[in-house]
Parts: structure tokens; C-alpha cells; sequence
């Protein structure tokens, strides 16, 4: 009996951190409704006031089973060229004020007149910000970084969207897997679309190799969550060692001659590892001058190009202190600097100064560290990190 109170408490502590929780899917027929609908049943059996602000069975039995036992909170119904349509109506939800709302399909165009919002993800968040808790579902086609991918993949059109933010402002992403030989087979019995839709979808959007780029795609959207919420989570309890959970690789540049080539270096590096590209822009002085200007638009642009995140660090900032802060507080795995073939860097290279105190630094936060040689045009300067004034 201890074993089962010890669990509830810890189910009450995760349900309280819950405010907004997301059923996350390949594709349609996942079993996401279901999943959400199971849910509301667990916390309306606890006792929270759960009602459905919507739900699309799509014919379902199975489905349209669970809707059974919960409050269905009225819709509202819209006559719109000529036919009469229902969307949730989120001002009678808003007026019930229930604890928890289930609300399908966040990516949904809502029926021009139905009401405020044109998509329902923004009446998602008006009911989140009176305070209600909020379950709803997504496939993961719909997210607006993703969906031309999709599109190109499949060649089926991805009409509804939804910004990413709004995902990534949930508490609880939750992936309702499913393989695509057991989501073909429920295509076939008719438990996914009805029978005149079956042939064409399972030759087209359903073919198994589309379900195989969907599933990954889902997968890979959920561990990138997951790695954010551990960095989060390391930041805010000034973890000092490095987790090395995934390979995460940060590049620092200044703007000199080769950069470019430094950054595709390091991208390469990091698509080798399978790893995250950070890129740590440090002010030498001349990122004001027109020149400068423009080689910084060139190198975000190359950091771009190549899917790293760009991060500017302070001009005043000593850079060996600031690339060391910067790698610990992302948990970086492996610092790429480029370095020049004579001159300074080469000095540094070989002993003391700020390549050294980087070296030092890294090592003793258990960080490999990678210097490149730039491969700058000939005749160019060659260049330093700075040291800041009196640093």
C-alpha cells in the first residue's frame, strides 16, 4: 500500500508540472485521439474536472467509445458557403473553466466566423492563459519547420501549420509510436481513413518509406527536446562537468580570412559525430566597419547554410574566458578553433597565451579541442583571438 501511495504522489507531482501536453505523431492513426482521450479518463478518475473542448473521431469506433464518460463542451456551429460546419467553441470552454480542456488536432484552420482565431492553436493559448491546463495532439508534418520537407518528400500538400514555439512551449511532449507495417495493416482494415481513401493513400502519403521519414522525423523532434530540457535542466543547477549524452560541438570565429571554411569544417565534423554546431561569434573591433559588416553576413549566412546556430559573445569579454563559459553552459563535447599557419597563431599553438588558456581550460572541463588550419586567401593577415583590455 506504501508502494501505491509513493506512486500516486509522484503521478500528483508530475500531473501539477503538466500545463500544456502535446500527443505528438508520425501521421494520422497513430492512436493519438486515443492516447489523449485515455489520459483524460486517468485524470478524470483521480477526481480533476476534465472536459472535451474537441475531438475528431474520424468514425472511429474505438475512438468515439472513449469519448463516452467525459463533458463535451458544446460546439459551435458555423454556415459557411453553403454548408453548415462545427469548430470548438472556445468562449463556452473559457466560460466552463475547467481544470483540464482536450483539445484535437492543434494545427487545425478554424471555419472563417467561427470565432477570434483563424487556427486553433491560438485558442489553445488563450484557454492555456486564463489558466486551464490543456491535452491536445499534432502530427509531426504540421510543424511549420518541417512541413515543406514533407511536402517535397511526399508530395502531398501540408496546408495546415503550426509554428514551432508553440509546440516547444509544452510541458509534456508525449510520441505515440507506431510502425509503419502496423499502420498500413490498420489502413487496410479500415481503421485509419474510410475505404474509398485507403488505395490512394497507401500508394502515396502512406507508402512505407514515407512512414519511415515521418517516424524518424518525430523521433529526432522529440530528442532534440529532450536535450534541451537537459541543457536547461544542467544550467540551472550550474552543472560543472560535461554530460556527454550527445556530441555537441561548438566552432568560435572572429571573422578572419578562412572562417568560412572553418565553420563547413566543423559541420562535417559534426555530421560525422551526428552531433549539434554551435557557432560563437567574437568581436575583434571591426565588426562596425563596412567591411566587417559584410563578412559577418557571410559567415552567419555559411552557419546557416550548414544548420548551425549562431551566437554573438560580448566584444568586452576576454574570448579564451568567454569560449570556455559559452562551452560549459551548453554542455559542449568539442571545441574547432581555426588557426592561422605562422605568426601569432602559431605562437600560441606552441606555448602560453590565449590557444593555451583555451587548451587548459577545455581539458580541465573534460572538452576536446580541434585547431584547424584556416585556409585563408594568399596574402591575407593572419589573426588572432584578442585578449580584452586589461584582461
Amino acid at each position: 500500500m506504501e508502494q501505491i501511495a509513493a506512486q500516486a504522489d509522484l503521478d500528483d507531482v508530475v500531473e501539477a508540472a503538466g500545463h500544456f501536453r502535446i500527443y505528438l505523431g508520425a501521421a494520422a492513426g497513430v492512436g493519438k485521439t486515443y492516447a489523449m482521450l485515455g489520459e483524460g479518463h486517468r485524470r478524470h478518475d483521480r477526481g480533476a474536472d476534465v472536459v472535451i473542448g474537441y475531438v475528431e473521431s474520424h468514425g472511429r469506433r474505438l475512438t468515439e467509445d472513449l469519448v463516452a464518460g467525459l463533458e463535451v463542451v458544446p460546439r459551435t456551429v458555423v454556415d459557411y458557403r453553403g454548408c453548415v460546419l462545427e469548430e470548438m467553441d472556445t468562449a463556452a470552454v473559457l466560460r466552463r473553466r475547467p481544470q483540464i480542456a482536450l483539445v484535437d488536432e492543434l494545427a487545425h484552420t478554424n471555419v472563417p466566423g467561427s470565432g477570434p482565431h483563424e487556427k486553433r492553436w491560438e485558442d489553445v493559448l488563450e484557454i492555456l492563459a486564463a489558466g486551464i491546463d490543456v491535452i491536445t495532439t499534432v502530427n509531426i508534418q504540421h510543424l511549420e519547420s518541417i512541413a515543406d520537407e514533407v511536402e517535397r518528400m511526399t508530395g502531398v500538400p501540408v496546408r495546415e501549420r503550426v509554428p514551432d514555439w508553440v509546440v516547444r512551449k509544452a510541458d509534456q511532449i508525449e510520441l505515440v509510436d507506431s510502425s509503419p507495417e502496423q499502420l498500413r495493416r490498420r489502413m487496410i482494415h479500415g481503421n485509419i481513413y474510410p475505404p474509398e481513401r485507403v488505395q490512394q493513400a497507401l500508394t502515396h502519403f502512406f507508402r512505407t518509406d514515407n512512414l519511415i521519414a515521418l517516424r524518424e522525423l518525430a523521433l529526432r523532434f522529440l530528442a532534440d527536446e529532450t536535450e534541451e530540457e537537459l541543457l536547461d535542466h544542467l544550467r540551472r543547477h550550474n552543472a560543472a562537468r560535461v554530460w556527454e549524452t550527445a556530441e555537441r560541438i561548438m566552432v568560435a570565429v572572429t571573422g578572419a580570412p578562412g572562417d568560412d571554411a572553418v565553420i563547413r569544417r566543423a559541420a562535417r565534423l559534426a555530421a560525422r559525430v551526428r552531433g549539434e554546431l554551435d557557432v560563437l561569434h567574437l568581436d575583434t573591433g571591426t565588426d562596425g566597419t563596412s567591411s566587417g559588416r559584410d563578412t559577418l553576413g557571410a559567415l552567419r549566412a555559411v552557419a546557416a547554410d550548414v544548420g548551425a546556430r549562431w551566437h554573438d559573445g560580448d566584444m568586452h569579454d576576454d574570448p579564451p574566458r568567454a569560449i570556455a563559459r559559452f562551452a560549459r553552459q551548453h554542455q559542449i563535447t568539442q571545441i574547432v578553433i581555426g588557426a592561422g599557419r605562422g605568426g601569432r597563431w602559431r605562437r600560441l599553438v606552441g606555448g602560453g597565451s590565449n590557444m593555451a588558456r583555451i587548451i587548459r581550460a577545455a581539458g580541465d572541463a573534460g572538452i576536446d579541442v580541434h585547431v584547424l588550419t584556416r585556409r585563408e586567401p594568399k596574402g591575407a593577415p593572419d589573426d588572432d583571438i584578442r585578449p580584452a583590455p586589461n584582461a
